[in-house]
């Protein structure tokens, strides 16, 4: 019997094929576009790293100056412990965070998070000896507007900051713009996380730091709310519920 493509049969059989080849095309172009953005935010999540460590690309390609000379690890943030994670540049520590079995609440929410993921990313760059060279941690935290991400740089002492770069936020376009101004940024370098107690000294203080001052940065004006917001992402990410834990396990061991 000659199938009748004109019937009713036929058009079902041709809607439902035509349908089958569609959703096979979507899927398969779904999945190419799902591992060109997986490469393309490791991409940046190691170019950022880099430019916090301060660590020069000459030319070189991202990933390998990234395999050479930075250490991914997955800290638990309660513990300091480290935890084993396959594919840790894929490991997604917003998508933790607001996963109530990856995340708890703080509780004393000062970088106004809301929920912080219970595991996030430290990068390790170690020198020839294999001795700490500089400690690369993740912070964010909220401003006036948005949340602000960035990454700060520590020299071995983990105490003397290198450098703070902020790579992500939506604070206000023309006041403040500091958040991502080498200029502004550069004060950060040098300057002490901790006072001779071991509490969170760093301060954005309005009417400009006093010369010498070890922990102080110059507020920028019309934009009070973005700075104090910078110092609450300090004090919580470098206090008990963030680095904490981590790095008097790093101390103890004699990194």
């Amino acid at each position: 019997m000659a199938f009748n493509k004109d019937s009713v049969l036929g058009t079902m059989v041709f809607t439902i094929s035509l349908c089958l080849v569609c959703s096979f095309m979507i899927t398969g172009t779904a999945e190419v576009l799902k591992e060109r953005k997986l490469v393309k935010k490791r991409d940046e999540l190691q170019r950022n790293v880099l430019m916090a460590a301060n660590i020069q690309l000459n030319g070189q390609d991202v990933r390998e100056v990234f395999a050479s000379q930075v250490t991914p690890m997955l800290v638990a943030l309660d513990s300091g412990e480290i935890v084993p994670q396959a594919q840790i540049l894929d490991f997604d520590e917003r998508m933790a965070a607001i996963n109530p079995e990856t995340s708890s609440k703080p509780k004393k929410d000062t970088a106004k998070i809301r929920s912080r993921a219970d595991a996030v990313r430290v990068f390790e760059v170690r020198d020839g000896s294999g001795k700490l060279d500089t400690l690369v941690v993740p912070i964010y935290g909220k401003g006036l507007w948005s949340m602000m991400y960035g990454y700060v740089a520590l020299e071995s002492d983990l105490n003397t900051i290198r450098n703070l770069v902020f790579y992500e936020h939506g604070e206000t376009p023309g006041i403040a713009d500091f958040v991502t101004d080498p200029h502004w940024l550069a004060q950060f370098t040098g300057k002490q996380l901790f006072d001779d107690k071991g509490k969170v000294a760093i301060k954005i203080i309005k009417g400009g730091a006093p010369q010498g001052n070890v922990h102080g940065i110059d507020a920028v004006s019309g934009a009070t709310a973005t700075g104090r917001g910078i110092q609450r992402t300090f004090e919580f990410w470098f206090g008990k519920e963030g680095f904490a834990p981590y790095f008097d396990k790093l101390t103890k061991a004699g990194a």
